[in-house]
């Protein structure tokens, strides 16, 4: 493939006492290839190529997936190969979406760091980065941070990564400590995990989960509903997002739908558990949706759903998509978890399946102000979010090297 340089302005020299970063390395928690791009590192790279070029490097990977997986172990390895395809590829004016190859396992550890920081520093070069701001939310990027020699650093504490199932615990926990000590400051958007971690920083921030609410709000009031659901009875209760064994309330979810037959459950996202649940006549399972498409989604059910598992992991978390439901005027039903005491309204909380139940009838025969509910994220922008970070990097001398106007 012919290398493309991105466009780019000509570096601004530091000034004395302040550190400028001329472009941004973001190894990212998600792979962009087929994540959803609700996620925090993604909204921050999208709004950061306004200032300087930017480099997205695709989650390099918490675990090696196993043969014991089964039909999901053949779809990771086949997804991570596509992803791996794709190489180095633009996908803004100034932002580009790095595949690194990557060797799996213990024993490719050392043989993976070195490649790693080969393909992350050729890619920088190309897009003209010699001073980057290193953004790390993928644990194990700490093993080549220094040697990539960063203007500055962020790192991005969204989750307990090292809590990952199946992870290296070990190596990971260690990887937390190294970003901590070295980050000019660490992002919490869990004010659970910022009280109990903040004094381990080197600095900390809590910086909570924006929303595309205009995204939201639009598709609301359009009344398009997807093809793929105009065929699905009303009531239609949803659950956005990835269903995965360590979050997902499989055995909470299966009880409430067997015991709601006359409503229709809607779940978009990729889903990773083999359960009983997964195949009721009142359980429609679509699939992957493309981030633009899910409002659309959220607008056509009339109840949405958050049925967390009660665990370390998700008491540390903080879902993007309780913004995002809020944002759809859609009201909500979660069971418990620490963030929910920060919402004011518009959320029923239920711990078991029969109150769970109970109280999805609830919201759907109580009226709601779908504009009350967008009034809870109503100027929690993307944008805000990002111009908190940047405060509190320039606080720490560190700033961008743009300026108003500048390509």
């Amino acid at each position: 493939m012919t290398e493309r340089t991105l466009e780019r302005p000509s570096p601004t020299p530091p000034s004395a006492g302040v550190r400028t970063f001329d472009g941004v390395l973001c190894f990212g928690g998600a792979d962009w290839w087929y994540h959803n791009h609700g996620h925090f590192d993604i909204q921050m790279m999208r709004r950061l190529e306004r200032r300087v070029p930017v480099l997205y490097v695709n989650s390099i990977g918490l675990r090696v997936p196993r043969p014991s997986e089964g039909a999901m172990f053949a779809r990771r390895i086949l997804r991570k190969l596509r992803s791996w395809s794709r190489g180095f590829r633009p996908v803004g004016d100034r932002l580009a979406v790095l595949s690194p190859v990557s060797v799996p396992g213990r024993l490719g550890g050392v043989l993976s760091r070195s490649l790693l920081l080969r393909q992350v520093s050729r890619a920088a070069r190309r897009m003209g980065i010699r001073r980057p701001l290193l953004w790390v939310e993928c644990l194990p990027a700490a093993e080549i941070a220094e040697a990539l020699r960063p203007a500055a650093v962020v790192y991005q504490r969204t989750d307990r990564l090292e809590d990952f199932p199946g992870a290296d615990r070990t190596r990971l926990s260690d990887c937390d400590r190294r970003l901590k000590a070295l980050a000019d400051v660490t992002l919490f958007v869990s004010r659970h995990l910022y009280e109990r971690e903040r004094s381990s920083c080197r600095s900390a921030c809590l910086v909570d989960h924006g929303v595309d609410l205009d995204l939201f709000e639009n598709a609301a009031r359009s009344g398009r509903v997807p093809g793929d659901v105009l065929g699905i009875p009303a009531p239609r209760v949803g659950f956005v997002g990835g269903i995965d064994d360590h979050t997902f309330d499989s055995e909470l979810f299966d009880r409430v739908a067997r015991s709601l037959p006359d409503l229709s459950f809607v779940i978009v996202g990729a889903c990773t558990v083999s359960h009983p649940w997964t195949r009721l006549p009142n359980v429609h399972l679509l699939g992957r949706r493309p981030y633009a498409e899910v409002p659309y989604y959220m607008a056509a059910c009339d109840v949405l759903l958050m049925p967390w598992k009660q665990n370390a992991w998700i008491e540390a978390c903080n879902p993007v998509k309780l913004k995002e439901y809020l944002a759809a005027g859609k009201p909500v039903v979660s069971t418990p978890f620490p963030v929910l005491a920060e919402v004011d309204g518009g959320v029923l909380v239920a711990r078991d399946p029969e109150r769970f139940a109970l109280a999805i009838r609830d919201a759907l025969r109580d009226p709601h102000d779908p504009e009350a509910l967008r009034g809870r994220v109503r100027g929690a922008s993307w944008d805000s979010r990002l111009e908190t970070v940047l405060r509190d990097l320039a606080a720490r001398d560190v700033l961008p090297d743009s300026a108003p106007g500048r390509r």
